[in-house]
């Protein structure tokens, strides 16, 4: 499992911009003032409520010493595992990452209920 631990199926963008500031040993004001950003929007980007632009992304790479291509999808070089901080994910971040599982669950639902209701139309029709 460390070896996916921040891969796409189990952290999203806003997991691995929080791992490698917390491995960098980073607090996230301290993060957002050396990207010339405001806490808030940092702290919306670790929480996947926004996303930085391309240039933001690039710094953020560069000075989180990760590569781009890890950031967006985990692939590539970055951590391996969770910050020693982190070996442990607080409730928060573990209730957060149940509800990301549920959603995507009900999402994959809802396009069947989807099909099938386009079936049962169809079948109505004839």
């Amino acid at each position: 499992m460390a070896e996916d631990w921040y891969g796409e199926a189990s952290a999203t963008f806003g997991d691995r911009l929080a791992g490698a500031r917390e491995a960098a040993g980073l607090s996230q004001t301290q993060l957002a003032e050396k990207l010339g950003v405001r806490l808030e929007t940092l702290e919306a980007w670790e929480d996947d409520a926004a996303e930085p632009r391309a240039n933001r992304m690039q710094m953020l790479s560069g000075m989180l010493n990760v590569t781009l291509m890890w950031l967006l999808t985990g692939e590539g070089q970055g951590l391996d595992g969770p910050p020693e901080a982190m070996a442990e994910p607080t409730t928060d971040r573990a209730i957060v990452r149940e509800i990301r599982e549920v959603r995507a669950g009900l999402e994959e639902l809802d396009a069947r209920l989807g099909r099938l209701e386009k079936r049962l139309m169809a079948g109505e029709s004839e």
